[in-house]
């Protein structure tokens, strides 16, 4: 039995990324052209960004949840959200939730275990890189992590809301990933998380400095994997 794999959408970009890679990489698990069932809702990016802003975390939580349940009654099986920011609310979520989750800052922790990374750079928006989203996943595996400076989270802040969720991809703001993730590299770290699921569509191993940890793609393979009821590991990369 394949499973239906219900997608809780923040963002438009990353959730489209992450809707293209298990549809176009289901052919791996499932053969030419398929991939399992796929449900998706998303509320308004502007409502997130409001309860984001006061930092009212039960706010975004009701968001999630009232996607999760229109997805339960759409007949998905499990959950995921290609959002980093926003599983901040995830303690809040899960334990009301009517469908299980993966969480996606745990699948990226044990993808970094298990390409025996130590000490990772975590980039995403200064939402995400506040919390302890990242932080708490990469401890509890023993890995390490370096955020960047004040002025380079809001940077790559402002970058993240301003061009990346709406399509737009500066060559100056692929410039400045790179100088930040050449500043973690210097610091000691052996890969960089790409903690918002549109950073992947702008950074990647052929123009970074550091081996990257894709969110987007490892959440959407997981998610492949879940489906088709099998453990959750790597997917080989093209």
């Amino acid at each position: 039995m394949i499973h239906h794999i219900g997608i809780v959408a923040c963002s438009a970009e990353g959730a489209a990324l992450c809707y293209r890679t298990i549809c176009t990489e289901g052919a791996r698990l499932l053969g030419p052209h398929a991939h399992p069932e796929i449900s998706m809702h998303t509320h308004s990016l502007a409502d997130y960004v409001r309860c984001l802003d006061r930092n009212d975390l039960h706010g975004v939580a009701e968001l999630m949840l009232s996607s999760a349940h229109k997805l339960a009654k759409a007949g998905a099986d499990f959950l995921i959200c290609p959002d980093n920011t926003i599983h901040q609310a995830f303690p809040h979520v899960e334990p009301q939730s009517p469908l299980p989750w993966l969480h996606i800052a745990e699948v990226v922790a044990e993808e970094a275990v298990a390409r025996s990374f130590r000490r990772v750079g975590l980039t995403g928006t200064r939402w995400l890189v506040d919390s302890d989203v990242y932080p708490e996943k990469l401890a509890a595996r023993g890995i390490a992590f370096v955020r960047p400076a004040s002025a380079e989270r809001d940077e790559i802040g402002r970058i993240i809301m301003e061009e990346l969720v709406l399509g737009v991809f500066r060559p100056e703001s692929v410039a400045c990933f790179r100088q930040v993730i050449a500043r973690m590299k210097d610091q000691g770290c052996d890969a960089v998380v790409l903690g918002c699921t549109e950073i992947p569509l702008i950074i990647h191993d052929a123009n970074s400095s550091l081996p990257t940890l894709d969110s987007t793609r490892l959440l959407a393979r997981a998610a492949l994997k879940r489906a088709v009821g099998s453990p959750v590991t790597r997917i080989a990369t093209e």
